[in-house]
This record gives C-alpha cells, sequence and structure tokens, in this order.
C-alpha cells in the first residue's frame, strides 16, 4: 500500500472536505443533537455526488477510498450513518440497502445508532447476519448525550429478518470493525486538533499552554496513537478487511480512543465539558463507538482469535 493517496483519492478527498464545509460540523450536530436528530440533507448531498458509490464489492474495489470519506465525514462530526450504508451494507449483504442503515448485535433492549431513523437493520444472529426493513413502529428513540441519535429496535421486526446465510456473521463483524475503526480515527484527529488549536490561544503563566513541554509530551502520545490507527485502518481497507487485520485496526484505534477522550478533556480543563464548547461533538462519540461489539476487549478477543486460533 502507497502511504501518499494517489490522483483520484485526492480528488475525493478534496470533493468530500469540501462538501462537508458546506452540509456538516459541530455547529449542524449541536444543532441536531436536542431533538436526536439526524442530517438528511447531508445524506442526500453525498449520495447526489456519488459518494455512497465509490465502493464496489463485486470488483473488490473502492474500500480504502470509502474509508477516506468515512474518516472524513466523523472528523466533520457528520451525522450520518454513511458508513454502514455504504460501506458494510454493501460489503455484507452485497448490495446497498434503504438507508439510514443502522448495525445491530442482537442483544434485547440495546441502544442502536441510528436506529430511531433508519429505514435497514442489519444485525449479528450467532454465526449468521439478518438484514430487515425498519417501519416507524418497529423503533423506539432512546435519549442520548453520545453525539449520535439512537434508538432500540422492536424484537418483531428483528424476527422477521432475513438471514444472509452461513459466514455472513463473521463478515458482518469484520466490516463492522473496519468502520467503527475509521469513524474512530476521524473523531479523534479532529478531537486532538480542536484541542491543540485551544492550547496554542490559552495562556497561563505568561505563555501559551501549548507551549509547555508537559503538556506537548501529552498530545504527542495522542497523536502517535492516531497515526497508528489510521494505518491500520487503511491497511485493512487496502486488503478487503481480513479477520486479523480489521479487529487489530479496532483494538488499537478503539483503545487509543480512551486515552484521546482522557487527555483532551484534562488538557482542556472544565470548558470542555460544557457544552458551548465544540469538543463534545466529537469526544463524546468516542464512548458511543468505544461501546459497540463488546468494546475494546471484544476486539482483542477476536484478534486473539484470529492470530492463534480458539483454544
Amino acid at each position: 500500500m502507497n502511504f501518499e493517496p494517489d490522483d483520484e483519492q485526492r480528488q475525493i478527498l478534496e470533493a468530500v472536505t469540501s462538501l462537508l464545509g458546506q452540509h456538516a460540523g459541530p455547529a449542524r450536530a449541536k444543532e441536531l443533537a436536542p431533538a436526536a436528530g439526524y442530517d438528511h440533507a447531508l445524506d442526500a448531498a453525498l449520495s447526489d455526488a456519488g459518494f455512497d458509490a465509490v465502493m464496489e464489492p463485486s470488483e473488490r474495489a473502492g474500500a480504502l477510498e470509502a474509508i477516506l470519506i468515512v474518516e472524513a465525514i466523523a472528523g466533520a462530526a457528520g451525522v450520518t450513518a454513511f458508513a454502514a450504508g455504504a460501506v458494510v451494507a454493501p460489503a455484507v449483504a452485497g448490495e446497498r440497502l434503504p438507508g439510514p442503515v443502522a448495525l445491530g448485535t442482537g442483544i434485547a433492549r440495546a441502544p442502536v445508532r441510528y436506529g430511531a431513523h433508519a429505514k435497514s437493520l442489519l444485525w449479528l444472529d450467532g454465526d449468521e447476519a439478518r438484514r430487515c426493513p425498519l417501519a416507524p413502529g418497529d423503533v423506539s428513540p432512546v435519549p442520548s448525550n453520545f453525539g449520535y441519535p439512537l434508538g432500540r429496535i422492536s424484537p418483531g421486526a428483528m424476527a422477521a429478518g432475513t438471514s444472509l446465510g452461513a459466514g455472513s456473521g463473521a463478515l458482518l463483524h469484520r466490516w463492522w470493525r473496519l468502520a467503527l475503526a475509521a469513524e474512530a480515527v476521524g473523531t479523534m484527529e479532529a478531537a486532538l486538533g480542536h484541542t491543540t488549536a485551544y492550547l496554542k490561544e490559552r495562556r497561563q503563566f505568561g505563555r501559551p499552554i501549548a507551549s509547555f513541554q508537559a503538556v506537548q509530551h501529552r498530545l504527542a502520545e495522542c497523536a502517535i496513537g492516531i497515526e497508528g490507527s489510521r494505518w491500520l485502518v487503511r491497511e485493512a481497507a487496502h486488503q478487503w478487511a481480513p479477520e486479523e487485520a480489521t479487529a487489530c485496526a479496532a483494538a488499537h484505534a478503539l483503545s487509543t480512543a480512551r486515552q484521546v477522550f482522557r487527555e483532551v478533556h484534562q488538557l482542556s480543563g472544565a470548558i470542555g465539558f460544557t457544552r458551548d464548547h465544540d469538543l463534545h461533538a466529537w469526544s463524546m462519540r468516542l464512548h458511543a463507538l468505544g461501546a459497540e461489539l463488546s468494546g475494546v476487549g471484544g476486539h482483542r478477543r477476536a484478534l486473539a482469535a484470529a492470530r492463534w486460533g480458539v483454544g
């Protein structure tokens, strides 16, 4: 894998960054948050520009480019299930499902990210994955402080799902982990960037806080963790989401997310916890991402199983 984007990837990133500058950002996320809203306008803009069709599962192409878009959307605090609808669903179901698309584990009453607005659900049923359409009465909204609208899927709706066949559960695990890790990378990078900018402006003892060496060390450790996560994610996407690579990327990214959450809030001080400050538009999402698929422990167990087998 080349560490520099090629011309096509560079054009995709420039185009999606321009689009997100018009349709997304922390101000838009905060506008949607009180009513647990979903950004249908952003979804439509991404679709109209063709970004949801970048990945072609039938040709095993476009996964890396799609993951670059996922990272960019997460960095812009976009409230959209793009990763599930444009990356996970095509790879697992073999087609694009009516969106928004939500991903679930089948655990009773567990809140599902984007569930309150989803029209399709992919969920894990043991060793199989199931797909099911969702009607308005199939989901009950759940209050959320984590930057994503949440919903609980009714057992009846899940029971009506269609199996995607033997081995589909493992396939869903792999692509879901890849999408989670990519979202975490974009979210962490934005949170760290926002915090660094604040520390360059905030002064203490006559100097910017960012000029103190102890602070720089903490920022550098976060940056190193994020950079490692980024390239693990991109390598896994380039290889079409093999089990070990996706588990490794998710384990490292979500472990780093814990550190980044802790550091950016400590370094920002009390203002970082207020809703007036933009930091929470990214940092609180790291909690939600870190809870999916049994969290960091689940990703680490999957990595151990993929590398050494189950004893």
